[in-house]
C-alpha cells in the first residue's frame, strides 16, 4: 500500500513512522520547508522516546519519505491522512482552516480512488465538510473521481506514543462505505495480529469518540483534584482515598492521581471544543464546564501553598523548580501548569531557577530569560528558599535528600505530584507540602 500523511507534528510524524515500521510506503508532507529539511537530516520537531531511531531506520530502508509537495504524494495514493493542527479559537472552537485547506488541495490533485482520513482531532461533522471541499475541488476540475472519507481518531499518549500506535488497545474507524472499511482493514491488519481490536462505526460516532475519551479522562483528573482539596481541609489523606477507590474495578487506578492540573495539547483543547460544540447545538455541558473550572484553579494550588508557607512574603525569595513540561517524557509546554506557577511567582518578586531533562529549550520560547535554566537538577537548588516539584520525571523520584539539604537555603519542598514520602522528609527536617494531605507542621520560617 501507499499512503500519505499530511502534517509532521506529533500525530502525523508518529502515524507515518509507525506505518512505515510495518512495511508500508509512507510520504509525510508539510508546508514548512525547514521542518522537512531537518527531517531529512534526522532532526525531529518533537521529542518522543524511540521516535528518532525509528525515523532514521525507516528512511534508510526507503519506506519513509518527507516532502513539501502534496500534489506529488497524493497521486496513486491508497489512503491520505489529514493530521494538521486544529488550534482552538478564542471561543474554544476548533479551527478547521488547515484541515479544510488540505482537503481542498487533495481534491485539486487526486487522480485515483483513495480514502481520505481525518486523523486530527476534529468536531463532529468535520468529515462532511472535508467531503464537500474535495467534491467542490473536483467539480472545478470537471473531474469525477470516486473517493471515501473516513474518521480515524488517534489515542496516543505523549511519552508512550510508539507503543500506543504499534500495540493499540483499540483502533476506532468511522466509515460510510464497505469499500472504505475494506481499505482501512487492510491498512491496519499488521496491528491486529496480536488481537488488538478495530472498531468500525459511523463517522459522527468516531469523531465524537475522541472528544468523549479525552473529556472523560480530564473529568477523572479534575474530580480527584477536587477530592484532594477537600481532603486537606478535612484532615484526610488523598493518597489513602485514592487507593481505597482505585481498588473498585468500576473506577480503576488510572487517572485518579491528584496533582496540579492537566495540560498538554489535547485535554484543554478538546474539553473546550466539546463545550463549544454543545453550545452551538443548543446544549450545555455542565460537567465539563466544572472540569475546566477545577483545572484552572488547580494550576494555582502549588503557588498558593508557597505563599501561605512564607506568610505572604515572597519578594526576593529564590525558588527552584523541577520539571517544566506538562508531563514526563515529552518537551510539550502547551498549557503546562509550570507556566502558571512561574508567572505567579515572578509577579510576586521571586527569582526562579528551573531544570527539566528535555523541555528547557521549548520553555525558552515562552518564558524567555525571565527565569534561570540550571544545567542539572541539583544546580537549581543552590541557595533556593524552596523546591517545587512540578513534573514527575523519573530522575526526580529518588534524589539524595542529604545533598539537597546542603544546597538549599531552606529545607522546604512543595511536591505537586505526591512522589515523596512525607514521613521520610519530615524525619530529615524538611518542611514538606504535597497535594491532598493537610500540613500540620513547619509553617512560615
Amino acid at each position: 500500500m501507499k499512503i500519505a500523511v499530511v502534517g509532521t507534528g506529533y500525530v502525523g510524524l508518529v502515524t507515518g513512522t509507525c506505518f512505515a515500521e510495518v512495511g508500508i510506503d509512507v510520504t509525510c508532507i508539510d508546508i514548512d520547508q525547514r521542518k522537512i529539511d531537518n527531517l531529512h537530516k534526522g532532526i525531529l520537531p518533537i521529542y518522543e522516546p524511540g521516535l528518532e531511531e525509528m525515523v532514521t531506520r525507516n528512511v534508510a530502508a526507503g519506506r519513509l519519505h518527507f516532502s513539501t509537495k502534496l500534489a506529488d504524494a497524493i497521486k496513486g495514493c491508497d489512503v491520505a491522512f489529514i493530521a494538521v493542527g486544529t488550534p482552538p479559537g478564542e471561543d474554544g472552537s476548533a479551527d478547521l482552516k488547515y484541515v479544510l485547506g488540505v482537503a481542498r488541495e487533495i481534491g485539486e490533485n487526486m487522480s485515483t480512488y483513495g480514502v481520505i482520513v481525518t486523523k486530527s482531532t476534529v468536531p463532529v461533522g468535520t468529515a462532511a465538510k472535508v467531503r464537500k471541499e474535495i467534491e467542490d475541488a473536483l467539480a472545478r476540475r470537471n473531474e469525477t473521481i470516486d473517493f471515501d472519507v473516513a474518521s480515524n481518531p488517534e489515542f496516543l499518549k505523549e511519552g508512550a506514543a510508539i507503543d500506543d500506535f504499534l500495540k493499540p488497545d483499540r483502533i476506532v474507524v468511522g466509515v460510510a462505505s464497505e469499500r472504505a472499511e475494506e481499505v482501512m482493514s487492510r491498512l491496519y491488519k499488521p496491528f491486529l495480529l496480536n488481537g488488538h481490536p478495530i472498531i468500525f462505526m459511523d463517522i459522527p460516532s468516531a469523531e465524537m469518540t475522541k472528544y468523549a475519551a479525552n473529556s472523560m479522562l480530564a473529568t477523572k483528573i479534575s474530580f480527584m483534584n477536587d477530592i484532594a482539596n477537600l481532603c486537606e481541609i478535612m484532615g484526610a489523606d488523598v493518597n489513602m482515598v485514592r487507593k481505597g477507590i482505585g481498588s473498585d474495578a468500576r473506577i480503576g487506578t488510572k487517572f485518579i492521581y491528584p496533582g496540579i492540573g492537566y495540560g498538554g495539547s489535547c485535554f484543554p483543547k478538546d474539553v473546550k471544543a466539546l463545550i463549544k460544540t454543545a453550545e452551538e447545538n443548543g446544549y450545555k455541558m455542565q460537567v465539563l464546564k466544572a472540569v475546566e473550572s477545577v483545572n484552572d484553579a488547580q494550576k494555582e494550588v502549588l503557588y498558593n501553598k508557597v505563599k501561605k508557607h512564607f506568610g505572604g512574603e515572597l519578594s526576593g525569595k529564590k525558588i527552584a523548580v523541577w520539571g517544566l513540561s506538562f508531563k514526563p517524557k515529552t518537551d510539550d509546554m502547551r498549557e503546562a501548569p509550570s507556566l502558571v506557577i512561574i508567572e505567579k511567582l515572578l509577579a510576586e518578586g521571586c527569582t526562579v531557577t528551573a531544570y527539566d531533562p528535555v523541555a528547557m529549550e521549548e520553555a525558552r520560547h515562552t518564558l524567555k530569560d525571565t527565569i534561570t535554566y540550571a544545567k542539572d537538577q541539583m544546580e537549581a537548588l543552590i541557595d533556593a528558599d524552596a523546591l517545587l516539584v512540578v513534573t514527575e520525571w523519573p530522575e526526580f523520584r529518588v534524589p539524595n535528600f542529604e545533598v539537597m539539604s546542603r544546597l538549599l537555603k531552606q529545607k522546604v519542598i512543595f511536591d505537586g505530584r505526591n512522589i515523596y514520602d512525607a514521613a521520610e522528609l519530615q524525619a530529615a527536617g524538611y518542611a514538606y507540602h504535597c497535594i491532598g494531605v493537610k500540613t500540620a507542621h513547619h509553617e512560615p520560617a
